[in-house]
Parts: C-alpha cells; sequence; structure tokens
C-alpha cells in the first residue's frame, strides 16, 4: 500500500484534467483500498457491446473509467452501484449510469450530451409523485463524478475502520477546525482530511469517516464530540 498520498494536491489536479483525474483515482485506491491492477477494468468488448445494444456511443471519459476500474466493486459499489456496462439503461432522456443502494436515486448524462467527451451529470430522486420527478444537474463534469463516487464508496466500505455521526453546529466546527478542508466535489458534499483520515460531511446533518487504522478512528472520535455509530 502506497505510504504517503497528497490528496489535497491530487484532487486539485484531478478536478480540471481527465488524464489527472485517472491518476487521482489510481493514488487513492492504492492508498485506501489496493492497488489497480490488470483486469480490474471491464474489457473494451463489454463496453463496445453495451453500446450496440443501446444504439450509442458511450462518451470518452465513461468508458475510460470502465476500462480502468469498472470491475471494483470496493470502489464503485459498496453503498450506490455503478451499473455493469450490460446494465446500462436510457431513461426519460437519460443514460443511467449508476443507482443508489435502495433504487432512491439515479445518476446518469442526459442524451443530448453523449456526443461530448466530458459531459455534465444528472440526478433523479425516485418520489412518491413521479410526475414531479425530473432530472437534476449533478457534476459539471462526468470525471468529477467518477472522482467523487470513487471517494464516497471508500468512505463507506464495510470492511474498513468507517463510523458515522450525525452532527449539529457544534460537531461540524470541530471538523473544520481540525481538519483540513478539500477542493469541493459532490453536490451537498464537503470534504475533509487528516492524519490517516478522511471525512465526508453531508449537508450539514452527518459526517462518515474513513480511517487507515483504528487508532486513527479513535483519535477521530476523540476529537470530535458526538454519538458515533459504531464507538
Amino acid at each position: 500500500m502506497a505510504e504517503t498520498f497528497d490528496i489535497h494536491a491530487g484532487l486539485t489536479r484531478a478536478l480540471h484534467d481527465r488524464a489527472e483525474a485517472w491518476r487521482f483515482i489510481a493514488g487513492f485506491a492504492a492508498y485506501w483500498q489496493r492497488p489497480l491492477r490488470p483486469g480490474d477494468g471491464c474489457s473494451p468488448a463489454e463496453v463496445e457491446a453495451a453500446e450496440r445494444r443501446l444504439g450509442l456511443r458511450l462518451p470518452a471519459a465513461l468508458r475510460e473509467a470502465y476500462l480502468r476500474f469498472g470491475r471494483r466493486g470496493d470502489l464503485t459499489g459498496n453503498h450506490d452501484t455503478l451499473l455493469a456496462p450490460e446494465e446500462l439503461y436510457v431513461a426519460d432522456g437519460a443514460l443511467v449510469y449508476r443507482v443508489e443502494n435502495q433504487g432512491c436515486a439515479f445518476w446518469g448524462v442526459a442524451l443530448e450530451e453523449l456526443d461530448r467527451d466530458e459531459p455534465g451529470t444528472v440526478m433523479r430522486t425516485d418520489l412518491a409523485d413521479a410526475s414531479q420527478e425530473r432530472w437534476e444537474p449533478w457534476e459539471s463534469s462526468l470525471t468529477a463524478a467518477c472522482v467523487e463516487m470513487v471517494m464516497s464508496e471508500v468512505v463507506l466500505f464495510d470492511g474498513g475502520f468507517c463510523d458515522y455521526l450525525e452532527t449539529e453546529a457544534r460537531e461540524i466546527a470541530v471538523v473544520e477546525r481540525l481538519f483540513r478542508e478539500l477542493p469541493p466535489v459532490g453536490r451537498g458534499m464537503r470534504w475533509f482530511s487528516g492524519e490517516d483520515v478522511l471525512i465526508r460531511e453531508l449537508e450539514g446533518f452527518c459526517v462518515y469517516a474513513r480511517a487507515r487504522t483504528e487508532a486513527a478512528l479513535e483519535r477521530l472520535r476523540e476529537a470530535v464530540p458526538g454519538d458515533w455509530l459504531e464507538g
């Protein structure tokens, strides 16, 4: 496992350049999970078969994501799920590529954006009144959406040192004071990092935390007061 990883600098570059984003994801995976290896991606034949079935061409960014880490469930499917190429489908004017774990939300690319190498992304929430459902803007680039996906899925990894805390202003202030805020990625999210710790703060309501060691997670619990779910 990589012993050092400058997440702040790497994320800053990743959000402005697709090649840098793939380098960031590779380094992030090596540091927080395990390195990317041959076979972690889908095959070109699988991607091409999906395109033939759907009668469309996938954006370059989505093709590249599948080819690099499409089979890495620990990066793409701990909570929400990146659909396999054979599971991709079109709904109400968008190509759906990711689904929430209970089918309550969906992420996609508007069909009119598919001819772009780097399209924006949209998200749709499942509502009781389906007539009110709308595709809403998510990330301005598909690559940024992939970066957010990998970071979120790693924070929610069942096999790691993870915890969850419902928060109020006091706890958020402690996180802001003790940890470095990362460049923004993901609607309604803020990210913070510290020594062996990664934190996702969601709309001021809760934080999800991932640590590289049990000791690091325990230090976080001691530093940030509250009723930690696993503490």
